[in-house]
């Protein structure tokens, strides 16, 4: 089996030594890596206590009542749809009302504008609403905030350094942009080398690149589905995903998150039983799709026992790494290279540029024979605008980096101060006592407040600090699910952080946040 080596390459020896003149990484046979189990106890979904649970639900329905109240009483401040008897509703009613009188109530925690690249700080733009939440005016201000928000994992998303200076001279040689898809104009040497250079990294054939992340998803699910093919999603899948499976036609069941044993009984039961609107003939194929990092609950997907049901079940393995190629594993090569997985076990390999390469864009890799079946049937290489030359210069120089192509150590300091950052980090919040979800290897790292009024509180708060973070509650989450989602950098300093636990926990104490029940470690926490 092809292993990978510390400078990111792949090759067929066992023990062979890098440029740094180091081995192989470990595997679990080696007796260094943690067993499945022991890996998977260093998740965790601590449930609610009963109190705040109650509290939630109050608090929410209190929303709503005061939001009919607000209806009745007073006239909405929002344009009216005239001349339209006869036709449906342009928008749902109760969506209409919990934007208006719900989420308009903390809109200001969302969609914050800013003014500067989102590196380890950032630059908000400053704004008030004379109106409650219906309308804003910038102030003209502006603010510095340290920045707990953008998924800049590795910390390439800045304004210099050689990232910048090779994007700036891909500018002036190239332009712009294309203004044209990838199959008539829009192909550039540019693309084929950045192409050729993912597929090394990741440890495949070939590989083809997209101009949006998001487009990655849904329009090439579609190409690789149709009527009659079944796929089995995780129940946090991303959005994009979603959507392109219902572009595609495809019969969709859903199984528990990182759940195998729900995951193996639906696999089971459509090997056996069949498509039911096919007279219960076999499916055309079976696809499991999940990520390798859930952007909302910071948990890692159970990779080599969902490679053994694909292989079991002779189904096929879509994985997203939107969240954890560059993020996870001692090459920054994803879950793949975390779990030291063969990346031939993986069908289809998707992930973005949008994250840890500081870019934008996607792509898909795997076999030669797939990547070619998609440059001709893929509607985002056919039809989308190609990637823009600077952009494709971001990724590829970020991504040499991360390599070691480029002669240095520098993308091995940038992954090792990710996870040392990443398990301080969850580690101080452990301490305090406030609840987590996910794996601590997560550079995601939800907090959970469950109030919706909180999730205002602590993000304002925060902001008075100079602290810029996210908040997240429904519909992004279940109602009793509503938190605050902090993402790490290499970027990031121990004194960045401190600055920042220290805030949090003082702010922790002054909303009680902390609801976790689990017993606190009370030695010093070693960064």
């Amino acid at each position: 089996m092809k292993r990978k080596t510390t400078n990111g390459f792949y090759n067929s020896a066992t023990n062979s030594s890098t440029e740094y003149g180091v081995k192989s990484k470990p595997s679990a046979a080696d007796g260094i890596l943690p067993p499945a189990e022991e890996h998977y106890q260093k998740t965790s979904f601590e449930e609610v206590p009963l109190r705040t649970a109650c509290l939630t639900y109050l608090g929410f329905y209190l929303l709503m009542i005061l939001g009919y109240l607000n209806q009745l009483l007073f006239v909405p401040k929002v344009a009216k749809e005239k001349n339209r008897d006869g036709y449906v509703s342009l928008y749902d009613a109760f969506e209409s009302f919990y934007s208006r009188y719900v989420y308009r109530r903390i809109r200001d925690c969302w969609n914050r504008p800013i003014c500067s690249v989102p590196g380890a700080e950032l630059t908000l733009k400053d704004r008030v609403t004379p109106d409650y939440g219906w309308s804003f005016e910038f102030t003209g201000t502006e603010t510095t905030c340290l920045n707990l928000g953008s998924y800049n994992y590795l910390g390439f998303a800045a304004a210099t350094g050689p990232c910048a200076d090779d994007s700036e001279k891909t500018c002036r040689e190239w332009g712009l942009a294309l203004c044209s898809p990838r199959v008539e104009l829009g192909t550039t040497q540019l693309h084929l080398d950045l192409e050729k250079l993912t597929a090394r990294y990741l440890g495949v054939e070939d590989a083809i690149v997209f101009g949006m992340g998001f487009a990655t998803n849904a329009l090439n699910l579609p190409s690789l589905l149709s009527p009659g093919c079944l796929v089995l999603s995780d129940e946090k899948n991303h959005a994009s995903i979603i959507l392109g499976l219902r572009l595609s036609g495809a019969t969709t069941k859903v199984f528990k998150h990182n759940n195998m044993k729900d995951l193996e009984r639906v696999l089971r039961q459509s090997v056996v039983y069949g498509n039911p609107k096919n007279g219960g003939k076999p499916w055309k194929k079976i696809l499991i799709i999940c990520e390798g990092v859930y952007s909302m609950e910071g948990s890692i997907c159970r990779l080599p026992e969902i490679i053994a049901l694909k292989k079991k079940y002779k189904a096929y393995l879509y994985l997203d790494e939107a969240h954890s190629i560059g993020a996870l594993g001692p090459n920054g090569g994803g879950v793949v290279d975390y779990f030291n997985c063969d990346p031939k076990d993986v069908d289809i390999l998707m992930g973005t540029f949008t994250k840890s390469f500081g870019s934008a864009g996607g792509y898909i890799a795997g076999s030669k024979k797939l990547v070619d079946f998609l440059r001709t049937n893929s509607h985002a290489h056919c039809y989308a605008a190609t990637m823009s030359p600077p952009v494709a210069q971001q990724i590829y120089t970020s991504m040499s980096i991360i390599m070691g192509v480029d002669g240095s150590d520098l993308g091995r300091r940038k992954i090792n101060q990710l996870a040392r950052n990443t398990r301080y980090f969850r580690r101080r919040l452990a301490q305090m006592g406030v609840i987590t979800y996910g794996h601590e290897d997560s550079p995601v790292v939800p907090m959970l407040v469950y109030l919706f009024s909180k999730i205002g509180a602590v993000v304002r708060t925060l902001t008075t600090r100079n602290i810029a973070v996210v908040g997240v509650g429904f519909p992004a989450t279940p109602i009793m699910e509503g938190r605050i989602r902090y993402c790490l950098s290499a970027a990031h300093t121990k004194e960045q952080l401190d600055y920042a636990l220290d805030v949090i926990d003082e702010i922790s104490d002054n909303l009680g946040l902390k609801y976790s029940r689990k017993p606190i470690d009370p030695n010093p926490i070693e960064y």
